[in-house]
């Protein structure tokens, strides 16, 4: 008698690559992020892409600019767990200082890495890792049926929702539900 076949899990797909601790290794990792992505089934435009993308290249930032100690690489790590709907990013340096976030002041042109990655991702922290420095890692949803969030210019209304994979935040201000269009 045949013995009856389980499926098994999907297996997590993984994507790992050192890069110079500079702003063109830290263009790189987006770019090659982006690239896996499409490999995987999110291409260009698609949410999961995009978000991953953003967060890819937010802490691809602070491992340079923050991050930095001369003569180390930085690292990115992306595993993507279709089970359960995630994309994790994780940025390993050197530096032994943790990131925390900060209240950038409305005329300032940084500080808001950190609270840009909390508003896009399910999740996200820092941990130790083997060697001097730590790791950033985030989570992004890849759930597809999500509607696309625009600007909206001041003072129209808006019927506003949380980005995909923030639930658990408040509304963000001034963005409104569109439709999916071709431009």
């Amino acid at each position: 008698m045949p013995v009856p076949r389980t499926q098994s899990p999907t297996p997590a797909r993984t994507f790992t690559q050192r890069f110079s601790a500079t702003r063109r290794g830290a263009r790189l990792a987006r770019l090659l992020a982006a690239h896996q992505l499409t490999e995987w089934g999110h291409p260009h435009g698609t949410e999961a892409h995009d978000t991953v993308v953003l967060v890819v290249a937010e802490l691809a930032a602070n491992a340079v600019l923050h991050g930095r100690v001369p003569g180390r690489d930085f690292a990115l790590s992306l595993s993507h767990d279709e089970s359960r709907g995630v994309i994790r990013v994780e940025v390993s340096d050197t530096h032994p200082d943790r990131p925390a976030p900060t209240a950038a002041a409305a005329d300032e042109e940084h500080g808001r890495g950190l609270a840009l990655v909390d508003a896009l991702t399910t999740r996200w922290g820092v941990t130790g890792r083997i060697g001097p420095g730590k790791t950033v890692w985030a989570e992004c949803a890849t759930v597809a049926d999500e509607p696309r969030f625009t600007r909206v210019p001041p003072g129209r209304d808006t019927a506003s929702a949380p980005p995909r994979g923030c639930s658990s935040h408040a509304p963000a201000h001034n963005l409104v539900s569109v439709p999916d269009t071709d431009v």
